[in-house]
């Protein structure tokens, strides 16, 4: 009647998802990272009433979840279409992501999240939620890297897809009530609150890095797994 290996495995197996779930909502949301996004959010939509605003976030923020949810759900025919490795790319993705973590750490937008050309581009535009804003400047190739190593790891599992799927999700809601309330936002922080918290991101983003590289190198036999 009471089985404590059954409840042993039950046990592991759901630790197993709990962290798989921390880690792919903490990595995407640090990438995506909206409250970077606020100062070129506010030049972009200076005058803009705040129904605009909300509107504008809105169209980033779906933007973002449409981009990121369907490299989510195709990433593993991705991976086999060019024959990449989960290994390659946890590499290229861990150098990627100390890219950007090293430019958060400096509490500055990465290049690769959204370039001077793109801000200015976008302040001219009408609307410039679908682009530069949802697409590069949230779901860019650090949030995109970021999810594709997540497919790899998952390794067919459904129930870990739907994790990724779900974490997604979670970020662009984040990303529509920061953005669209981001005068509120931008008063309550301050300018040096939001510097704090895109260092405190870039730090974890930074250690998050190093181990997608060090997991690449396991995975390749390169080093012995601790």
């Amino acid at each position: 009647m009471f089985n404590p290996h059954a409840v042993s495995l039950a046990g592991l197996e759901h630790s197993a998802y709990v962290q798989f779930s921390v880690l792919a909502l903490s990595s995407i949301f640090f990438l995506v990272d909206p409250f970077a996004a606020l100062p070129t959010f506010l030049a972009v939509t200076e005058g803009a009433d705040a129904a605009r605003r909300r509107k504008m976030a809105w169209k980033a923020s779906v933007t973002a979840l449409v981009v990121l949810s369907a490299f989510a759900v195709a990433g593993q025919y991705i991976f086999r279409m060019f024959g990449i490795t989960l290994p390659a790319f946890e590499i290229a993705g861990g150098i990627i992501l100390l890219l950007i973590g090293l430019d958060m750490l400096e509490a500055k937008r990465s290049p690769t999240q959204e370039s001077t050309e793109e801000t200015t581009e976008a302040a001219q535009k009408e609307d410039a939620g679908i682009v530069p804003l949802g697409i590069p400047m949230l779901a860019g190739p650090g949030s995109i890297t970021s999810v594709m190593v997540l497919v790899g790891q998952a390794q067919s599992s459904w129930q870990k897809i739907a994790i990724i799927l779900l974490a997604i999700f979670i970020t662009a809601a984040i990303c529509y009530l920061v953005l669209g309330n981001s005068d509120r936002v931008a008063r309550a922080l301050g300018d040096t609150g939001v510097r704090i918290l895109v260092r405190i991101m870039g730090l974890l983003l930074v250690a998050l890095a190093v181990q997608y590289f060090v997991n690449g190198m396991i995975d390749l036999g390169v080093i012995n797994k601790p």
